[in-house]
């Protein structure tokens, strides 16, 4: 099995239990709804929409939006997909994968990756990096977050589901780099640890980066 077919299987099973649990996450993460709120204060004009890549179900899509942009979401899971449309319903929401985004070239203003790059190995990191600055328009924004480190922990049960999933933890200084080679200029990149007991207890990082105006 492929790590996208994984990840999606996984996914699939959580959907429902992923959404219970955290669907109001960002109520219990202030440094998150700050840096999404700077996000979005720092988009190109023009209307472009922003794209909430790894969604789940749907509610930083949802909490984008409410903030006044035109937001969609994408997912692997097409069970992550209903459940967000059904959450949701008039929500833009649809399946597909961040290797290969079903977008033209320089068509979003913005892209926000909320853990969802964490399953992903380094070579894989690098080529969704590609697949966000091909999309992005010029001075368009990534903000990209994940597990700080260097280790990989394979869960078989989470949420109390089946799974078999690996979370990879990548170092944020190689994420600065993997975005600089892609073309990107990195605004911002930072760290907090974790809000337990919510969170598991993880050091986190985050990192925006804008595509430049000549690109």
């Amino acid at each position: 099995m492929s790590v996208e077919d994984a990840v999606s299987a996984g996914y699939d099973a959580l959907a429902e239990s992923y959404a219970e649990r955290f669907f109001d996450e960002l109520r219990h993460k202030p440094l998150d709804r700050a840096l999404l709120a700077a996000f979005v204060e720092q988009l190109p004009a023009g209307g472009r929409p922003v794209a909430d890549v790894g969604c789940g179900p749907g509610h930083v899509t949802r909490y984008l939006r409410d903030l006044g942009v035109p937001a969609l979401g994408v997912d692997l899971s097409p069970k992550m997909v209903d459940l967000a449309r059904r959450l949701t319903p008039d929500l833009d929401v649809r399946v597909g994968t961040m290797l290969a985004l079903d977008a033209a070239d320089n068509a979003w203003a913005g892209i926000v990756a909320l853990y969802s790059i964490i399953h992903l190995e380094a070579t894989n990191v690098a080529v969704a990096i590609g697949e966000f600055f091909r999309v992005l328009c010029a001075d368009g924004l990534a903000l990209i977050s994940f597990h700080a480190g260097d280790e990989v922990r394979h869960v078989d049960e989470l949420l109390g589901q089946t799974v078999s999933l690996d979370f990879r933890f990548h170092r944020p200084a190689d994420m600065v780099t993997w975005l600089e080679a892609a073309g990107f200029d990195v605004v911002v990149s930072l760290e907090r640890r974790a809000y337990e007991p919510f969170e598991v207890g993880t050091q986190r990082a985050y990192v925006i980066a804008r595509k430049p105006a000549t690109a």
